[in-house]
């Protein structure tokens, strides 16, 4: 079975996460390895678009990167997430991170500049030596031993200035570093400050260089304890504004809305809200590790999908220029007409149009290039990525698949994500139907007598009321027959299509829950089981 894999697959098909990440991640190596690679060289793929992809690309940790406008809080999230310091680590409110930071595990705490992360077979960051001394000075990684670092991996981003001159003073290409990042990580996230949502023209030209990646994006709106709900209002609106003026996507971005550092809120009417974004934003961070083999393959699947693409491009541009002369204004009249050429060769292929390289970028990048050293189509490698993606991307799939329902579920553990995981302070803890749980006395007795004062208007026989009685007050709540049904079946402890007063007082309860914007129990929890209707405890003899 999978015998494609290849010996390099690593571990059994059958065990644990360990196992089943290194089947994963062989199989995709060698896939890429064998049909990809092949592809990409013959026609000068890592020229136009990404460097060839090196094992640390498969085997490293979840990364999440971080983005955003100086002061925007972007540092004290990662000091937030991990509960500790970092080496490197500058905090304040002028532009203090100059440096990409890449915030790893390491067994002990130090850091390892630029030029020593780049020669580094074990790490991901070797293709970043393209970027020259400008960059790499400005590079390092800051290593700890850290629960969170065990799972995944942070990348801090310099503080992005507004102006032209900011740009130039770098000395490389921050947006193509940038872009280079978010090929390979796991999360994007956006971060920005309640009082500072101008978007940049930096900003927004790095906004723009995610082009491709916008399933990875998430914005986060910091500092939101600092206005109250009526400000936070319009902040919200405004920055929806200003993100659908750069981000062209149909999907409205998620938007997670709070303080992200260990102080006290300065307003604190918005508490349950920013309670509630943090455990999204939480949730979605811990789902990284799990997610990892999909999100690599769906990255190797875009790549391929654009390496067959950047191949009939060159390969028409080969083809269309001349054997003898003409061959410069031949090459100058093919780039002017490269937005033609992509009709055509979309129309040929049946190619969808949100699979070629930006035209503008494109262009510029040929104006280098010798046409004539270009290669002619070679079906058999095209062939070869075809079946990749037809047949061997799928067996693959169902392997993720099948592995993920045998193994334990991964998750971020350590630092802030401990903190929202049990205990009285946890998401949701002693609210909706978890009120009262850690009590000794019914939770509904206390709102019990005004119920009582309900059930008798409803001319109970025997100490009950019969389901047509029940439903005419219930249906009073103006909640949906199927929400109102469901709360039925969880009243009715014994199930004789009766409610007694305690009954009553309970589903009158668990619609006060709902009206409160709490979601029900699947099954009614223990401590709200009315004391008549709980079975007496078995004493030993």
């Amino acid at each position: 079975m999978f015998s494609w894999l290849g010996k390099q697959g690593g571990g059994r098909e059958r065990g644990g996460g360990t196992d089943v990440v290194q089947t994963v991640t062989g199989g995709l190596r060698d896939l890429y390895l064998r049909k990809l690679l092949p592809l990409e060289e013959h026609y000068r793929f890592h020229d136009f678009h990404s460097p060839a992809l090196e094992e640390a690309d498969f085997e490293n940790k979840p990364m999440v990167l971080l983005v955003g406008q100086y002061s925007t809080g972007k540092t004290t999230f990662i000091r937030y997430l991990l509960e500790q310091d970092f080496p490197g680590m500058r905090i304040g409110p002028e532009p203090t991170t100059d440096s990409f930071i890449a915030v790893m595990y390491g067994d002990s705490e130090g850091s390892v500049p630029g030029n020593a992360l780049v020669v580094d077979p074990k790490k991901p960051f070797r293709k970043l030596s393209r970027f020259g001394n400008a960059f790499l000075n400005r590079f390092m990684c800051s290593q700890l031993p850290n629960q969170v670092l065990k799972s995944i991996s942070i990348i801090d981003s310099p503080g992005i200035l507004s102006g032209e001159k900011q740009r130039i003073s770098r000395g490389y290409d921050f947006c193509q570093v940038l872009q280079w990042f978010a090929e390979r990580v796991d999360r994007i996230i956006l971060l920005f400050d309640a009082h500072k949502l101008d978007i940049s023209d930096e900003f927004s030209e790095a906004i723009k260089s995610f082009r491709g990646q916008d399933d990875k994006i998430r914005v986060v709106l910091n500092k939101a304890d600092q206005v109250d709900t009526q400000q936070l209002m319009r902040v919200y609106g405004a920055l929806m504004w200003s993100l659908g003026k750069v981000i062209n996507t149909p999907e409205v971005l998620r938007v997670y809305i709070g303080s992200f550092w260990a102080h006290p809120l300065r307003n604190t009417e918005n508490r349950r809200l920013f309670e509630a974004e943090a455990q999204d934003l939480f949730k979605d961070i811990q789902s990284l590790p799990q997610k990892a083999a999909v999100r690599k393959l769906n990255d190797l699947i875009k790549r391929a999908r654009l390496a067959k693409v950047h191949a009939y491009i060159i390969s028409y541009l080969k083809k269309e220029m001349p054997s003898v002369f003409g061959k410069e204004n031949k090459k100058k009249e093919l780039i002017s007409r490269l937005p033609e050429i992509y009709i055509q060769l979309q129309r040929e292929y049946h190619i969808s149009a949100g699979d070629f390289p930006e035209v503008k970028k494109m262009q510029e990048l040929l104006e280098t290039c010798d046409f004539t050293k270009f290669h002619s189509l070679k079906p058999k490698l095209i062939e070869a990525v075809d079946n990749m993606l037809a047949n061997k991307i799928a067996s693959l799939m169902s392997l993720i698949r099948q592995e993920e329902s045998n193994m334990p579920t991964e998750m971020v553990h350590g630092g802030a994500f401990d903190g929202t995981m049990a205990g009285p302070f946890g998401h949701g803890y002693g609210e909706g139907a978890k009120e009262g749980a850690d009590e000794d006395e019914w939770v509904v007795a206390k709102d019990k007598p005004a119920y009582d004062e309900i059930f008798y208007t409803l001319s109970p026989i025997n100490g009950k009321i019969s389901g047509i009685s029940a439903k005419k007050e219930m249906v009073t709540s103006k909640l949906p027959n199927s929400v109102l049904g469901k709360i039925w079946k969880l009243a009715d402890c014994d199930g004789d299509g009766m409610l007694d007063d305690e009954e009553f007082a309970l589903a009158k309860h668990l619609i006060k829950i709902k009206l409160d914007g709490y979601e029900l129990p699947g099954t009614l929890p223990s401590h709200l089981v009315p004391p008549s209707h709980r079975k007496p405890l078995q004493t030993a003899e």
